[in-house]
């Protein structure tokens, strides 16, 4: 780790005041620690953000509202979220350890970095990390990769799993920077690689995440997360699903589906969406969710896991009722 600047302001306004091309922000530190160790950041200057007035979890007439510092575990547990939410709740609960959720912030989790193996040795090309130096992940070991979203700079995978649920809610950022207040949807604050693999989100410099915004969806209540992994405790999705149905008069009148570990941006899934409302079966539905999709020579498997993460929880809601 190189040595840095710290600094920790009691404001937002003091906060973006110290922001700069070189400075980053440290919430929980669970991810930007971990780089900075590897030397995959090395940031000039921290600016601890932990005591700015930025947590809280409020149900709001127009929807949820978490504070960008909202801590993981205490989000996951908050009667609303569990209750109104559970694909939200779900989805916290089994993305890392009770103590990492102690720790790691919900607008650092949205904003956490890629768990590419190439991405995270300097000793090893990377467009996302060095552009232009290559993607190894192309012809190299590539099981744990992407298969939507890719181009032929990056296939990295996008690493959360709350922005998969709430990329499935039609959720919201507000940011804060020098120019003032911007509200951004999540499905659109996240950027396909491209040739511009290290440009991942539409955050300007110096941009701060304040909040996240949930929309008012009464029937989010029928809601599922369902993550598949290699181990149960503490480890990434090579695929999972997003779903939340309004099922009335043993009919599909609505319904929210996205992807996580398989694509390079959390992944919606519109046509699967819309086979749902149609009354198509939930296997010709679930079959939509390959569409675009260009596996490697080591992840092909992700497409129909994908598939079944997604029927299994449309089953897990089917036996609710």
């Amino acid at each position: 780790m190189r040595a840095f600047d710290f600094a920790a302001p009691h404001d937002v306004a003091g906060a973006l005041d110290l922001a700069g091309g070189s400075s980053a922000f440290l919430a929980g530190g669970t991810t930007l620690v971990d780089l900075m160790k590897l030397e995959v950041m090395t940031p000039e200057q921290v600016i601890d953000i932990n005591r700015l007035p930025l947590r809280g979890v409020r149900q709001e007439p127009d929807g949820l509202r978490f504070g960008a510092l909202e801590r993981m575990e205490d989000a996951a547990r908050h009667p609303d979220v569990a209750g109104r939410y559970p694909v939200i709740s779900q989805a916290l609960l089994l993305s890392a350890s009770p103590q990492l959720r102690n720790m790691a912030s919900l607008g650092g989790n949205l904003l956490q970095r890629t768990r590419c193996g190439y991405f995270r040795d300097v000793t090893t090309p990377c467009n996302k990390r060095a552009p232009g130096s290559g993607c190894p992940a192309l012809h190299g070991d590539n099981r744990g990769h992407a298969v939507l979203g890719t181009s032929d700079s990056c296939v990295a995978t996008h690493p959360s799993d709350l922005a998969v649920a709430l990329v499935a809610l039609d959720a919201s950022v507000r940011l804060r920077g020098a120019d003032g207040e911007r509200t951004v949807p999540l499905a659109d604050f996240y950027l396909r690689p491209g040739d511009t693999p290290h440009q991942e989100n539409v955050l300007r410099l110096g941009e701060l995440v304040t909040e996240i915004v949930v929309p008012d969806l009464p029937w989010a209540a029928n809601s599922a997360y369902v993550k598949v992994r290699d181990r149960q405790s503490y480890e990434f999705a090579l695929a999972s699903a997003a779903v939340a149905v309004d099922l009335r008069d043993g009919r599909v009148r609505d319904a929210r589906v996205a992807v996580g570990g398989v694509g390079t941006v959390p992944w919606r899934l519109p046509a699967v969406e819309a086979a749902l409302r149609a009354g198509e079966s939930h296997e010709a539905a679930a079959a939509l969710a390959a569409e675009g999709a260009r596996p490697l020579a080591g992840n092909a498997f992700k497409v129909t896991l994908a598939q079944r993460a997604i029927l299994r929880a449309l089953a897990e809601l089917a036996e609710r009722r």
